[in-house]
């Protein structure tokens, strides 16, 4: 079974995520900060990370970079989710380093196809 780290900030986004992840048979772990989730990433084995990017303290981003640059992580699928897609965000969401990039409010089919195709890639 995939296991799948949700790091978002807002409760009922969290929710949303969790229980379309879990009806499509996915393992889920909610946290609220990326600090929290690179720390949960060190201890225990993830197959993918959805990441917003407007987090509280340190913003996704610049978490992804970190999962970039830790060895044992580089690897790790990340999904970027935000509400801010203006162009020239997009671009250095992108040049974070995540594996692909989905606007709030997510469309449920388009959020498992891009976790489908980075989990079976």
């Amino acid at each position: 079974m995939h296991s799948i780290l949700i790091i978002e900030d807002n409760p009922d986004n969290q929710q949303l995520a969790t229980w379309i992840l879990e009806d499509e048979g996915y393992q889920v772990s909610c946290v609220e900060s990326a600090e929290e989730g690179l720390e949960l990433l060190e201890s225990n084995t993830y197959h993918l990370v959805l990441m917003d990017i407007s987090l509280p303290g340190m913003d996704g981003k610049q978490a992804t970079q970190k999962i970039r640059n830790t060895p044992h992580l580089k690897h790790l699928p990340v999904l970027a989710l935000t509400a801010h897609a203006v162009q020239g965000e997009r671009e250095s969401i992108v040049a974070s380093g995540v594996d692909g990039l989905l606007t709030k409010p997510v469309d449920e089919e388009e959020l498992i196809k891009h976790i489908d195709s980075l989990l079976n890639n």
